[in-house]
């Protein structure tokens, strides 16, 4: 399976000095060490490589904060899991979770720096663009600057979403040209739209690479990107042509996966359902190169038995697992999965050795691959033993972690043993998958009156959760009481469909990152996350105590101080303070 190999900072420059071999006599003129021409940068091959370091950033080169997982930004602030493990461990987390950010956070900081170094990534590749040498085509420059521009946007499109008012530097600002100067005082929406448009315009449906982004790529993006902005028709538009004619880079036709564990095997990575990724392989040397982000994010203490032996980070929320509760097969839209007779049986404060009698009632099978509990196998290694892997479980919960998780059977080809850790994988990371798309298709449709349409879309994903075959199993029997259908009587109306559809997201894209920016796009983040603090505090009071979303402050984080402050006098008038801080 040939994927594009995402390289560091070392790693690029010693790309484009292999990249850079000449069969003229140039080569006997010797540059100082680890510096590279502009002849050298502005070549086929030292384009390629400016472009692949764009890329490579997108999981944050070793700046897990920086990362288009989102697993802090979207999951642990959307309710999908809380930070976990002991609290004092990387304890700026805390108060993510708890919606007490401060100024000076270095994950803040990480995020924007991580971020805006994919931002000056691609536009140094499109300005090397301005230099091409003549080996360098027309097609070579279209495709190479499409694909810049569609990073771009997908850097600013995090940028948005996480500090709303940020700087907007393109290719043709640099240091000493006005940098410092550039106020966050500019709309985002149409230069991350521009970008993605001139993306979609100019990719090709097929690339050389997997890992690249296509055209349909783009158009899933700018489709989404519609979404935010609330331009139903537009998005529907899009999404109508990416259902009927949408491809992989590969040529593959979009679809779902036939079983919903498949979506999250580093051996089926690049399938039919994966429309944009952040690529990873095992075993090349470095581990920067594999999927680096999740480092922390398995069961505690497994041993030789489970995945990754450290740290317990990410540990699915109790409201995440009793959403996954069924009545006649479907969901508990009106918010009754949390009281006690349907919320979720777990072992919390159950000791290891004492008995545990396992919930019994109906659940939608996505649960047991999403989230890890007691007496369920953990993929293919043991059933999880409940507080044996739980690093702090009054702290945490006791739920682990399981998409994005390697299986027993990857151990030494798609995972990495070379490092502190053995949780380093070559497991892709989805930044879009077309179950997503197709949900937010059925968004689209509600938003324009299609109700039956919507309907469909809803039922496609629902339909491939109920597929038995994807069932996980315990010897011959299904290890759980699964019982989900899909919805056989059209929606009531707009209001009860908007409800169906985003609790849907909700179960079939938990922990991906999603949640939080879906909720604020929709309107009812202090409700909802309200609501879900409510009941974590009641069970994890330690964590959750005294937590509270503020409308008007929690809907983004603040500009991180030290940007501000490097500017000197002039900072708080170029880098105007996000509302609260």
């Amino acid at each position: 399976m040939k994927k594009l190999i995402t390289i560091g900072a070392t790693g690029l420059m010693l790309a484009l000095m292999l990249f850079a071999n000449s069969c003229s006599d140039d080569f006997l003129t010797i540059l100082p060490a680890g510096q590279l021409d502009q002849a050298q940068l502005s070549s086929k091959n030292g384009l390629e490589g400016a472009l692949i370091a764009a890329y490579a950033q997108l999981n944050g080169r070793a700046n897990r904060m920086a990362s288009a997982s989102n697993w802090v930004w979207g999951s642990i602030r959307g309710g999908d899991a809380n930070k976990g493990t002991d609290p004092g461990d990387f304890q700026t987390i805390n108060p993510i979770q708890r919606f007490e950010a401060l100024t000076t956070l270095d994950v803040i900081r990480d995020a924007w720096s991580g971020t805006y170094e994919g931002v000056a990534r691609t536009n140094n590749v499109l300005n090397l663009l301005t230099m091409a040498q003549a080996e360098v085509t027309d097609a070579d420059k279209a495709r190479i600057g499409a694909e810049a521009r569609f990073l771009r946007a997908h850097y600013y499109f995090q940028l948005k979403r996480n500090f709303n008012n940020a700087p907007y530097i393109d290719e043709t600002i640099d240091v000493g040209t006005g940098i410092e100067k550039v106020p966050n005082n500019v709309d985002l929406w149409p230069k991350i739209e521009a970008d993605m448009k001139f993306a979609y315009d100019n990719l090709p449906a097929t690339q050389s690479s997997v890992g690249r982004a296509n055209k349909w790529a783009a158009a899933s993006y700018l489709a989404k990107i519609y979404m935010y902005q609330k331009k139903y028709a537009e998005a529907k538009a899009l999404f109508d042509l990416i259902i009927a004619n949408g491809t992989t880079t590969r040529g593959t036709k979009y679809a779902l996966v036939p079983r919903y564990a498949d979506i999250f095997k580093a051996s089926n990575d690049n399938n039919a359902e994966s429309v944009f990724a952040i690529q990873a392989a095992a075993n090349t040397g470095s581990v920067n190169n594999a999927n680096p982000e999740f480092d922390l994010n398995f069961p505690y203490n497994t041993g030789p038995d489970g995945p990754g032996n450290c740290c317990g980070f990410f540990q699915p929320s109790f409201d995440m697992a009793s959403s996954f509760r069924t009545a006649n097969g479907l969901p508990l839209l009106d918010g009754s999965y949390r009281t006690p007779a349907n919320e979720l049986k777990n072992d919390m404060g159950i000791a290891a050795n004492a008995p545990f009698t396992p919930d019994t009632g109906p659940v939608d099978p996505r649960l047991d691959h999403s989230i890890g509990r007691r007496g369920i196998p953990y993929l293919d290694w043991i059933d999880h033993p409940g507080i044996a892997w739980i690093r702090n479980q009054p702290n945490g919960g006791p739920y682990s972690p399981k998409k994005y998780t390697y299986y027993k059977s990857d151990v030494g080809s798609l995972q990495d043993n070379s490092t502190w850790t053995p949780g380093y994988t070559a497991l892709n990371v989805t930044i879009i998958r077309y179950a997503d798309v197709l949900l937010m298709a059925a968004e689209a449709e509600i938003e324009v009156g299609s109700l039956e349409k919507a309907r469909e879309y809803v039922n496609l994903v629902r339909a491939r959760a109920a597929n038995p075959a994807g069932f996980v199993m315990k010897g011959s029997a299904p290890a759980a009481n699964y019982v989900i259908s899909t919805y056989t009587t059209p929606f009531a109306n707009q209001a009860a469909a908007r409800d169906i559809v985003r609790f849907e997201r909700k179960l079939e894209l938990s922990g991906e990152g999603h949640r939080f920016y879906d909720l604020l796009r929709w309107g009812i983040a202090e409700p909802t996350l309200n609501a879900y603090l409510t009941y974590e505090a009641a069970r994890l009071p330690g964590a959750f105590a005294g937590a509270r979303f503020t409308n008007n402050q929690d809907e983004y984080l603040p500009i991180p101080q030290d940007q501000i402050d490097l500017l000197g006098a002039e900072g708080p008038t170029i880098l105007k303070q996000n509302p609260g801080y």
